[in-house]
């Protein structure tokens, strides 16, 4: 269930070489993979209560981790699918934002998180969550996440 990262080696841009950077991305495609959940669809993804939440473009790390530190509270309360791999890319998520010091998330930022949310489920499924042999349609319950 660990997720693969290795594709974020393939990114050119320099501040998505960064340690932060990275995390921003990742906490972008958690987010925004939530929110698409929170509504059943891609379609309506600007519908979800999360989504109506963000400030993109204006983004702050005070934001972002607000919105991760939810992510518990929003898996319970919303009973969201894959529970355990949304986790489990939070925490990496975060971890990478703590080491890498904190700045404000200025333009570059604020984009690497917008591409993520964007294109959540595409980096979810054929990114990060590949190898697990699960299709996005498919529920799985919390027991064979572990």
């Amino acid at each position: 269930m660990k997720p693969d990262l290795k594709f974020l080696n393939v990114f050119e841009d320099k501040y998505l070489k960064t340690t932060q950077g990275r995390g921003v991305f990742l906490a972008g495609v958690t987010l925004g993979y939530i929110a698409r959940l929170q509504v059943d669809s891609n379609n309506d993804v600007h519908n979800s209560p999360l989504f109506k939440q963000m400030h993109f473009g204006r983004i702050t790390v005070r934001d972002l981790k607000k919105q991760l530190s939810r992510i518990p509270e929003l898996i319970k309360a919303y009973h969201l699918k894959y529970p355990g791999y949304l986790q489990e890319l939070a925490n990496e998520a975060g971890i990478m934002i703590l080491e890498g010091g904190g700045q404000e998330l200025s333009i570059d930022g604020n984009f690497a998180f917008t591409v993520g949310f964007a294109n959540a489920s595409y980096f979810f499924w054929n990114k990060i969550y590949s190898n697990e042999g699960i299709q996005e349609e498919e529920s799985i319950d919390e027991e064979s996440q572990e």
